[in-house]
Order: structure tokens, then C-alpha cells, then sequence
């Protein structure tokens, strides 16, 4: 072999033994979050891209019921956030998650209804009228648990008749398996009204619907955890998004997509 020749194939072993040193493939990042995330989540995933060089952030939004039962049949993830600690809880006893969890951000229900209203929905007290088709998330999915609480409190409120629940579950027409699906429905009119969460009423949305707001006191907060998963691949990557989510920066992007954000969640201080 000529000496030109041997100095190619070492250029090219050192190059090789380099590349597998650092990785062949960009590091690829996968979150899995609940579909009340979705906005949010992405923007988080194109700057933690942009901060990182090579990372790609992939993302698999659903039901936080849909997501569990997904990664217990083995489906590879390195993140999981939640829409509620009960979903999170039931990962962590199934031997899912990694370490502990955090909570990272809150969010408040709302109703909305069409933005032509056809069922003339003007106060929250209408829902019960015969007829009018209302809409919700399942029961298994934390917007529909949290819908729900919030029609009880509702029932015990002063102008609310003690049946109201009863006779709103009564005008439940759909139950869907996750709130984005809730809001799709109210803004193509296929449904008269719908509980979501105040952050599913995105700029897009808010031009096809009303709100209505519930009153504080008789409304459900919910309180989103997020941790990295025991099978993570990459578990450095998805500490940085976890910390990114935490931060300052990250706090502002929910914020701007309607959540309300943890203070000083960064310091550990909520």
C-alpha cells in the first residue's frame, strides 16, 4: 500500500472511531404530552433545537390516559408530561418514570361555545335547556374529570339548580378522548358548547368561539407534572428539556399560550 493510501484509511479510521465517539445520528428527543400541550410544547422543542445543535425533538401529543397506556405496551419515550398528578402517579407505579416529577405549569377550565351560538347559550345556567348539545373529554382523561368536578361545584353555587350536574351530563352528546378534540368540535359548530381548558382557546380558535368564564371559586385548577422516563435513550437531552420547561424562558412560553405559569418553579419554590 503506497503512503498516500495509508494515510486515507487512518484519516478515515480516526474520522469513523470520531463519529462513533459522538454518535453516527443526531441525538433525536422524544416527549410525550398531553394535547392541551401542543402549542406550547412545540415552540419549547424548537428552541431547545436551536440551542442544541444536531437535536431533533419529536413529539407524540394525546390523552395523558392514551400516553400511559401507550408506554406500558413499550412504546419508546424519553419525557412525559401530564395533565394531572393522577396519571403521572399511575406511571410511576407502573415502574414508568425515572425519578420524580415536577410541576411545571397550571391551567383553568373554561366554556365556550360557537361564535354564531345557535343554541343562544348566554350564561352557564343555559347548558341545562333540553336540547342543547354539549360537549366534554371522557371521564379517563383529567380535562373530563376536572369538567366534571367543576359541574358539581357548579350545582352547590347560589342560581344553580342543585340537579345542574345532572341535567348537564344529560345534555352530553360526545366524550371526547382528549380537550383539543373538545375545542375542534365547539369551533366547527358541531356542538353547542364545550368545557376546555383556557389555553385550548388559541389565537385560531378565539375567532370561532365565546367564552365563558367559570367563577373562580367553583372552577378546577389543573396542576401539569412533567419527568423524564426510567427507559429514556436520552436522558441527558431530556433533563435539558425538563429544565428548559422550568426556567424562566420556558415559564413565558406557557404563559403566552394561556397557562399560568409555577413561580420560582426553577428554585424548586411553587
Amino acid at each position: 500500500m503506497t503512503r498516500p493510501c495509508r494515510v486515507a484509511v487512518l484519516l478515515l479510521s480516526v474520522s469513523v472511531l470520531s463519529d462513533s465517539v459522538k454518535g453516527q445520528e443526531p441525538a433525536s428527543l422524544t416527549v410525550y404530552a398531553a394535547a392541551s400541550l401542543t402549542d406550547s410544547f412545540r415552540d419549547l422543542g424548537k428552541k431547545l433545537e436551536r440551542n442544541h445543535n444536531g437535536l431533533t425533538v419529536r413529539f407524540n401529543f394525546a390523552g395523558s390516559q392514551q400516553l400511559v397506556a401507550q408506554l406500558e405496551q413499550g412504546a419508546p419515550a424519553d419525557v412525559f408530561a401530564s395533565a394531572d398528578q393522577r396519571w403521572m402517579d399511575y406511571a410511576r407505579e407502573k415502574g414508568l418514570v425515572g425519578g420524580g416529577s415536577r410541576v411545571f405549569a397550571r391551567n383553568r377550565l373554561v366554556v365556550i361555545v360557537p361564535g354564531k351560538n345557535p343554541a343562544r347559550v348566554r350564561r352557564l345556567e343555559d347548558l341545562t335547556r333540553p336540547g342543547t348539545k354539549v360537549v366534554m373529554a371522557a371521564e379517563a382523561v383529567p380535562a373530563g374529570k376536572y369538567s366534571r368536578m367543576a359541574i358539581q361545584k357548579l350545582a352547590a353555587a347560589p342560581g344553580f339548580p342543585p340537579e345542574y350536574d345532572e341535567r348537564v351530563l344529560g345534555n352530553v352528546v360526545s366524550q371526547e378522548e382528549n380537550v383539543k378534540s373538545v375545542a375542534a368540535k365547539v369551533q366547527l359548530g358541531e356542538a353547542d358548547a364545550g368545557f376546555v381548558y383556557r389555553s385550548d382557546v388559541t389565537p385560531a380558535v378565539s375567532h370561532y368561539v365565546r367564552i365563558f368564564e367559570i367563577p373562580e371559586q367553583y372552577n378546577v385548577v389543573a396542576s401539569y407534572p412533567i419527568a423524564v422516563l426510567k427507559a429514556a435513550k436520552h436522558a441527558d437531552a431530556a433533563r435539558r428539556f425538563v429544565e428548559l420547561v422550568l426556567s424562566d424562558e420556558g415559564q413565558r412560553v406557557l404563559q403566552h399560550h394561556g397557562f399560568m405559569a409555577v413561580v420560582n418553579s426553577v428554585n424548586g419554590k411553587q
